[in-house]
Formats: C-alpha cells, structure tokens, sequence
C-alpha cells in the first residue's frame, strides 16, 4: 500500500493500466479480424475446392468419371468433407466422410437454401449443424454448394463441407499467439514502466529528503541538478528557494538579536501583552518593576503572570479604544510613569505594548533640590544654637557653680563635635560623589571578617536584647575589596537596623555566594520605613521618624556614604521594606574589581 501511494508506485500503475487497456482493445479487435478472415478464407478456399472438384468431374464424364472421383479425392484434406450429386439414383460421398455427419440427397433438396442449387443452377452457402442426421447439435458446419454440369444428366451439384471447429482450431492458434505477444508486452510495460518513474521520481525524492532538511533548519542543503528539464528546473527553484529562506531567517536571527539587544539596553521598562493580557515579552528594568509588585502583594515569585490592576486597566482601554493610554503608579516608594499604546496585526489589534519610565530619580532630585538647604540649615542651627546659648551662659556668668560651667562647656563640646562628625561626613561624602574615593583592595577572607563585625555589635544589642547573627553561606571563597570602607557600609546597616528594632527582635547578616558576586543582606524585625520615605533613603539628612528610633539621632548621611561606597566597588545596594515587617539591605559586591 505505501508503494502504492509513491510516486512511483502511482506513474508505474497509470501507465501499466493505460498500456494494458490499449492491448486489451487492441487484442479483442485483433481477435475479431483474423476469426471473420479466417472463416472468410475457409469458405473462399472450400468454394475455390468445390468448384475444381466441378470442373475435373466435368473433364471426365461418362466412363472417366471414375478418374475424376480419384482426383477429387486427392484434392481434398481431411477435415473436409464432399458430396457428390450425379443425378437423383447416383450420389458420392468423400471417403473421409462419416456416416453420422452425412449429408443426403433429402436433406439437400429439402433445405431452402442448398436447393437453390438444383433449382436455380447456382452457387450457394449456409451454415448448418445437420441436425437431421447428427444427434449433437453443438456442432456447426460450413456448407458449399456449386452446380455440376455433365453430359446427359441434370440436377448435378457438388457439396462440399466442414466443420466450423476445425476452421476455430486456426482461430485458436491466433488467439494464443496473440495473448502471449500481449502478456510480453505487458511485461516488457511494467519493466519499462518501472525504471521510467524511477528515473522519474529519483530527483523528487532527493528534493523529499532535501525539504525535510530545510524543515530541520539545515538550509545549507541543495539538491543535484541531474537534468536540465522540468525537474531540473525545479531543482534550481529549490536550491534557490534554499538560500533566499537561509538569508531571511538569518535577517530575522539577526533582527531578533538586535531587538532583543535594544530592549535589554533600555532604561525604560517595556511589557508586551498579548490580546487576553497574557504577557509575552519583558526587558529587565520591567522585571525589576514585576519584582516590586510581587514584593508588594507579599511573594517573591518572578514568574507570576499578575500584574499591577492600573497596567492591565491601562491596557484594557488601549484595547478597547485603540489610542495610546497615560498612567502613574507608585511601588515600594518608586514613581513610574506608564504609556500603552495597542499593537496591531494587518487592521486587527494582536495585543498592546507598556513602556514603564521610572521618575524616582527625578522626583528625588526635585526634593532634593528644595530640601538641601533646609536639611543643611536645620542640622547646623541646633548644635550652633547650643553653642551660642550655652557660650552665652558662660560669658553671662549664669552658671554659678563650677560644675555646671563644666557641664555646660560639656555640651558646647559635644556639639562640637556633633558639628565637626557632619562636616567631615559632608566633606567625605563630597569626595566620594566627586570620584576622590581611594580603595585599598584585598583579598578578605569572608567568615572571619564578618563575624568580627558581628562580634562588636554584640554588647549593643545584647543590651537592647536583640538577637544578633550572621549566616554565611559555605563554600565562599576569599574576596577582594576595601576591608575599611565595607566595614564601614556593614557597621552603619547593623546599628541602623539595631536603633530601628525593638526589643525581643532580631538582625541577621546573610551572605551568599552568586554567579556575579557576593550578595549580602542585612535584615531586621523591626517597624520598618513608611513606603513614601523609602525612594530617599539613600539621600543625604534622610532620617527616620525619631519616635522609632533609641538613642543619639544620626546625621542622615550613613546611606548616602554606604551607596556611595558601594557605587565605587561597581556593586549595586537596594532597600525593601514593609511597616511592622521590618526591612531588609541587600548590596552586592562584584568579584572583578
């Protein structure tokens, strides 16, 4: 069946069955012909006989006729029969005639037909089966008739007769002769037939196979010219065809990669949707974006499908209204600005595309810009404050005592050098934005240095009863940074976390070892920092609201400083937090420096 289904099988079979009725037809009507021409030859050759049978009785009349008897039976063959009709009373039979297919006088005379010849001195011819003396009714014979002319007598005839399948033993001959030239033929058909679509079909099978490659993607395949026919023709089509497929999935390789490129370099975030709002592409500041939204609904899942309900009503408009859509979101203390606009296929929208601009960095400088004097101003005129009200005590002579002049020329130094800590951190951290920063790179054991930090700060929080520890992953080999300024970075995190939580909670330094570097994160249980102060952490003055804190207020520059360092070791530092749930730092330091 699966030959059958070829091309072979199907071209082989077409022309075998095309051949084969031709030569049916041909056979049958060949059949025909030479069965009519036989019969038409037996009664031309029987009447040629009869009618010399005639004439050599006539060249021997009265006492030849004898002779003419010897004769007439010479002439004849063994299959055929004669009668020879004298006169009514002398009648002669052939000596090969048998007596169960005789013809008689009776029923020659009572035939319509054979009588003719006795009543109208002529030539007749008839088909008979003789029924009268033969009990087989089956057999036909082939009867002649011809007049016979002899001195002194009348009604003279010779009949002369044979059976018709002696005339079909010739038919039959043909017939088999014929068949067997029509089954060689046949043979010689299919043979002939066969290599003709072999020779047919081998380029369409190596064009079969050909195309199955280009399907697996190999598109460096080419097919053989063999011919320079149609198939040949086809051939160059495909090997064309081949290479033209090669050059455009090169180009769309091509245009991918730099689509791909120019998204993962954008600083804006891009989400493409498909029509039900499935999302089909990210870049990575979209997914920095997703990471927030997850952090906010309180899962970590990077391969969630949800998204923000302002992006997919944004999105559901565009759809709907097929116009471009504006919107604002705010994550974790984040600004985003959202622009979808529809995608479309031929006239039909296939779907829409977000464009996520983050504006923290503007809105922070903008806040900047109208809380730096403010900040500066506010933190110099406390401590100056004291200074002038407490030097004035002193001129004054107010303080009475030398203890309280003591006590009070006590404050005046620690504004002093409440003044001086922010003028130093002001002007190192000045240096820093400046690009001054000198780093003293070593390769540090990880364990040893953080448990060392770790052990400074246990007396602090044993005495606020915070549980303080590390855990560092195994495995980490050595790292190379400044053991100072790091130790700086870890110290402030871990006294800000201890300030900010409250008794019976808990700090714990973590580090982990990842593909591009060392993570280290600083986490607390502590209240945590309201969502709208947490873009400006990292800002000089930020403080935190001071009736979550114990103790001396800082500065605000502690985070500046941290980022700031953590930007000249080329590593990044980010901030999660949530009210009540406390807050975790993460800073990652790069191995390469």
């Amino acid at each position: 069946m699966i030959f059958l289904r070829s091309v072979v099988g199907k071209l082989w079979f077409t022309i075998l069955l095309l051949v084969s009725f031709v030569l049916f037809i041909l056979t049958v009507m060949l059949l025909e012909f030479f069965q009519n021409y036989n019969i038409d030859v037996t009664k031309k050759d029987l009447t040629n006989t009869a009618e010399k049978i005639a004439h050599v009785l006539e060249e021997h009349p009265e006492d030849k006729f004898p002779l003419g008897l010897e004769i007439s039976w010479e002439i004849i063959d063994d299959v055929t029969k004669v009668v020879i009709v004298k006169n009514d009373q002398e009648i002669y039979y052939s000596p090969n005639t048998e007596k169960a297919i005789k013809l008689s006088l009776t029923d020659i005379k009572h035939d319509p037909e054979l009588s003719k010849v006795f009543r109208l001195d002529t030539s007749v011819e008839k088909m008979s089966n003789l029924s009268a003396n033969n009990g087989n009714r089956d057999t036909n014979y082939s009867i002649i008739g011809v007049p016979l002319h002899l001195p002194g007598e009348k009604n003279g005839a010779v009949f002369i007769y044979q059976s018709l399948e002696d005339m079909q033993e010739t038919s039959q001959s043909t017939t088999k002769f014929i068949l067997l030239v029509a089954g060689v033929a046949i043979i010689l058909t299919t043979i002939f037939a066969f290599f003709l679509s072999t020779r047919i079909t081998a380029p369409l099978r190596k064009m079969r196979e050909a195309a199955f490659e280009v399907a697996r993607g190999k598109f460096d395949t080419k097919v053989p010219i063999l011919t320079h026919d149609e198939i040949g023709e086809l051939a160059t089509a495909f090997n064309q065809m081949g290479r033209q497929l090669k050059f455009n999935m090169n180009a769309l390789s091509q245009e991918k990669e730099q689509l791909a490129s120019i998204l993962s370099s954008m600083a804006d975030g891009v989400i493409t949707f498909n029509r039900d709002g499935t999302i089909l592409i990210t870049n990575p500041p979209a997914d920095r974006f997703l990471q927030y939204w997850y952090y906010e609904k309180g899962g970590f899942e990077s391969d969630s499908e949800g998204i923000p309900t302002q992006v997919m009503e944004l999105f559901q408009q565009a759809v709907d209204t097929e116009k471009e859509q504006i919107g604002e979101i705010s994550l974790q203390g984040r600004h985003w600005v959202i622009l979808v606009s529809p995608l479309y296929s031929n006239q039909f929208i296939r779907g829409a595309v977000a464009v996520l601009r983050d504006m923290t960095e503007e809105r922070q400088l903008d806040k900047m810009r109208i809380d730096f004097i403010a900040n500066v101003s506010h933190e110099l005129r406390t401590p100056i404050s004291m200074l002038q009200g407490y030097s004035e005590a002193i001129v004054d002579d107010i303080a009475e005592s030398q203890e309280e002049k003591k006590e009070m020329a006590k404050v005046i130094y620690d504004e002093s050098l409440r003044m001086g800590r922010l003028v130093n951190e002001l002007l190192d951290l000045a240096r820093m934005e400046a690009g001054h920063l000198q780093l003293s790179f070593e390769d540090i054991d990880l364990s040893p240095f953080i448990n060392r930090i770790i052990h400074k700060f246990q007396g602090l929080a044993k005495d606020n009863e915070i549980q303080l520890n590390a855990e560092i992953e195994d495995g980490i080999s050595s790292v190379s940074f400044d053991p100072d300024r790091i130790e700086q970075v870890l110290t402030n995190l871990i006294d800000n976390a201890i300030r900010h939580t409250p008794k019976g909670g808990s700090v714990r330094l973590k580090a982990t070892s990842e593909d591009m570097g060392i993570r280290l994160e600083v986490k607390d249980s502590g209240s945590g920092i309201p969502e709208e102060d947490l873009p400006f952490v990292f800002e000089r003055f930020y403080k935190a609201d001071k009736a979550r804190t114990r103790g001396r207020a800082g500065t605000g520059l502690g985070l500046a400083i941290v980022k700031n360092i953590i930007d000249a070791h080329h590593g990044s530092v980010s901030v999660q937090s949530k009210m009540g749930l406390g807050t975790t730092f993460t800073f990652l330091l790069p191995r390469k420096k």
